[in-house]
C-alpha cells in the first residue's frame, strides 16, 4: 500500500491521515505505485475517473464534474506539426482540475470538510469550484493583483476570498499561517494534487493508441504537470506497458524562470536568478517547492527547459489565437518553446510532439484586449 514520503528524509507515514506536510517542513511525495495497464481501464467512465486503478486510495464517491478525456488538437505551428493538449476543456477552465479531483475526493474520504487553498488564480477556481461540487467550506487565499475575472469565478463557486498583498510568496505564507485554522489543500504542496496531474500523461498514453509522443512540452511554474506526467510514465515503464519515456521539457516566462535557470545551471536545488512581473502569471512562481524532483523528472526524461521572454509570449499568444486556440498567456510560451527547440535542434520536425496548453484565454480576455487595442 501506499504511504506518504519525505523525499527529504525517506521517512513515511501511513497514507490513510489526512496531513499535508512533512514534520521536516518540506513537501510530501507518495511512495511509488505498481501503474495500470491498458486492461484496468475503466472505459465506461469519461473523465480522469477511468484511471482510479492507478489511484493509490479506493474513493467510492469521487468529486468529479467529468474533467479529463480533452482534446488533442494536430496543427502546423512554427514550421512543423504538433499536438495541442487543451487543457481548458475542464469545468473550471484549466489543468487545475485533475488534480483537484483527486485531492478533495481523497480529502473528504478522510473526513476532511473544510479547505483552504492559496492561489494565483486557476488553482484557487478549480478548489472552490470542486469544493462546491463536493459540499466542502472553501477560502482561497489570493494576491492582490490576481485577475478581477479569476476572483470573480472564485466567488461566484461561494467561496471566501482572502486578498494578500505583495508578490505570489506573501499568499502561501499567510495561507500556511492560516493553516492552523483549517486543512490547507494546496496544488502546490499536497501529493494527492499530483496523483490526479499524472492523469494527463496516462491519457496521452491513450490518445496515442497505448504508445507515447517523443517528446512534451509543458509550461510550469510549480511543475505539478511535469511531476504528474513523469510519476505516470514511471508507472507504465513498472507496469510494462511502455519500455522508455518521452523527453520532458519545461517552458517558462524568462522574467520569472528559475527551474530553466537551475536546470542550465547543473544544479539540483533552486538557484538565485532576477524576476520582474510577467503576462504569463500562473507560471510567475520564484521558488517552487519541489524543485529537486522536477529537475531530477527533465533529467531522467533526457529532456531540458527554455525560457521565453515577454514580446515573444505575447505575440505567440496572437499566433495561438489566429489558428482558433485562445489560450492564456501562461501556456501560451510553451507553444514559442517548441518552436524554439525545433529551431536549436532540440526536437526534430518529423517527432511527435505534444505541447500542452493549460488554461483557457477567455481568463485573461483584458490582456487579449489591450493587444489588439495597440495593433
Amino acid at each position: 500500500m501506499a504511504r506518504y514520503i519525505d523525499p527529504q528524509t525517506n521517512e513515511t507515514f501511513p497514507i490513510d491521515k489526512p496531513i499535508w506536510r512533512a514534520p521536516s517542513g518540506g513537501p510530501l511525495m507518495l511512495t511509488e505505485l505498481p501503474g495500470i495497464t491498458k486492461g484496468e481501464i475503466d472505459t465506461s467512465v469519461r473523465s480522469i475517473w477511468r484511471y482510479r486503478a492507478a489511484f493509490p486510495l479506493d474513493v467510492k464517491e469521487p468529486i468529479t464534474m467529468g474533467e479529463g478525456c480533452t482534446p488533442l488538437v494536430t496543427k502546423t505551428f512554427g514550421g512543423a506539426t504538433c499536438s495541442f493538449k487543451l487543457e481548458w476543456f475542464a469545468p473550471t477552465g484549466s489543468f487545475k482540475d485533475r488534480g483537484t479531483s483527486v485531492m478533495l475526493s481523497m480529502l473528504k474520504a478522510q473526513g476532511i470538510t473544510s479547505v483552504l487553498e492559496d492561489s494565483s488564480g486557476n488553482g484557487g477556481c478549480s478548489v472552490a469550484g470542486y469544493g462546491a461540487a463536493g459540499g466542502l467550506s472553501t477560502c482561497i487565499c489570493v494576491p492582490e493583483s490576481t485577475s478581477p475575472s479569476k476572483i470573480a469565478q472564485v466567488r461566484a463557486y461561494g467561496a471566501e476570498v482572502v486578498l494578500v498583498p505583495g508578490p505570489r510568496e506573501a499568499t502561501e505564507a499567510a495561507a500556511i499561517e492560516k493553516s492552523a485554522e483549517i486543512f490547507y489543500a494546496s496544488h502546490n504542496w499536497h501529493p494527492f494534487f499530483l496523483q490526479g496531474t499524472k492523469t494527463l500523461g496516462y491519457e496521452i498514453w491513450e490518445d496515442f493508441n497505448f504508445s507515447l509522443p517523443d517528446n512534451i512540452v509543458i509550461p510550469g511554474g510549480a511543475g505539478s504537470n511535469v511531476l504528474g506526467c513523469y510519476i505516470a510514465f514511471k508507472e507504465l515503464m513498472a507496469a510494462g506497458e511502455i519500455e522508455k519515456m518521452p523527453r520532458i521539457f519545461l517552458s517558462q516566462p524568462a522574467h520569472c524562470a528559475p527551474v530553466h535557470a537551475s536546470f542550465q545551471a547543473g544544479a539540483e536545488e533552486c538557484v538565485e536568478t532576477d524576476f520582474a512581473p510577467t503576462v504569463a502569471e500562473g507560471t510567475a512562481i520564484k521558488r517552487p517547492i519541489r524543485m529537486k524532483q522536477i529537475l531530477a523528472a527533465l533529467r531522467e526524461s533526457g529532456g531540458g527547459t527554455v525560457a521565453i521572454p515577454e514580446e515573444e509570449i505575447i505575440k505567440t499568444s496572437l499566433a495561438l489565437a489566429r489558428t482558433g486556440l485562445y489560450t492564456e498567456p501562461t501556456s501560451a510560451h510553451a507553444a514559442a518553446a517548441f518552436t524554439r527547440l525545433l529551431e536549436v535542434g532540440a526536437i526534430k520536425a518529423d517527432e511527435q510532439t505534444v505541447v500542452i496548453l493549460t488554461g483557457t484565454g477567455i481568463k485573461t480576455t483584458p490582456f487579449y484586449e489591450a493587444q489588439l487595442a495597440s495593433e
